[in-house]
This record gives C-alpha cells, structure tokens and sequence, in this order.
C-alpha cells in the first residue's frame, strides 16, 4: 500500500470512528447509525437515525417496532446538506451500517461518489444498487 492510500484509510477510519460518536446522539433503543457527508477534507453534513424535526424523539412504538417515520443516519445527512448553501455532488459518506435500498437511492440522486461503511445492514439490497451505478463502497471495520 502506497503512502496516499495509506493515507486515504486512516482518514477513512477516522471518520467512521466519528461517524460511530455521531451514533449516540440517537434516540432509537434498537440501533444507532451515524453519517458523515465528507467532501474536500471537510465534513458539510451529519445525520443519525431518529425522527423527523417536531416529532417526539421516541423511535419504537410500546413493542419495540420501529416507527414507520423514523429516517435513517443517510436520509437526514443528505437532507441536511439539501438545506445548506453545500453540495452532496462528489462527496464521501461515512455511515456506521451500510445503507438501505431506499437511502441509496437518496445518495445516488444526491451525487455521493463514494461510500464508507463499518457494519452491514441486514440485506445487500442497497450495497447492489450502488455498484450497479458505479459508486465506489469500502468497507471499514473498526
């Protein structure tokens, strides 16, 4: 491994740690997901999973089940950048869990390049749909 690459994971490591602290701002019991929208060194967006802004931060109904309303760490870092003066357009995202089929379609409409991720989600739904529109995904375990 060359010294930019080298480079390249160590970064890539860091901000899946962060992404990982981001996590905890979660309400949900169930799991915690945190996102980091990185583009150019820097971070123009972060996003957990948890419910949508005036909603109770209460994320299972009285049997554990997730709310049908609750958005994913994805969904609300690219929505957050969507209301920011920046553009997803080449970013990298960083996400604790790899992503959904339905969030990424979200970050292939948002022009996310690449994808970062420590932990698989339950299906390879999502991860399928990214390769097969070319985006590059990395998986970090740390």
């Amino acid at each position: 491994m060359g010294y930019r690459e080298e480079k390249q994971r160590q970064l890539d490591m860091r901000y899946i740690r962060m992404a990982k602290v981001w996590a905890e701002n979660s309400y949900c019991v169930r799991r915690q997901v945190g996102a980091l929208l990185v583009k150019d060194g820097m971070i123009i967006s972060d996003g957990y999973n948890g419910t949508p802004s005036g909603f109770e931060n209460i994320c299972e109904d009285d049997m554990g089940v997730t709310k049908p309303y609750v958005l994913h760490a994805e969904a609300n870092a690219i929505t957050k950048v969507a209301k920011s003066a920046n553009s997803s357009n080449g970013a990298t995202l960083y996400v604790t869990s790899s992503p959904c089929i339905e969030c990424s379609k979200l970050i292939i409409q948002s022009g996310i390049k690449r994808v970062v991720y420590s932990e698989s989600y339950r299906t390879e739904d999502g991860l399928n749909l990214l390769r097969k529109v070319g985006i590059e995904i990395d998986q970090i375990e740390c």
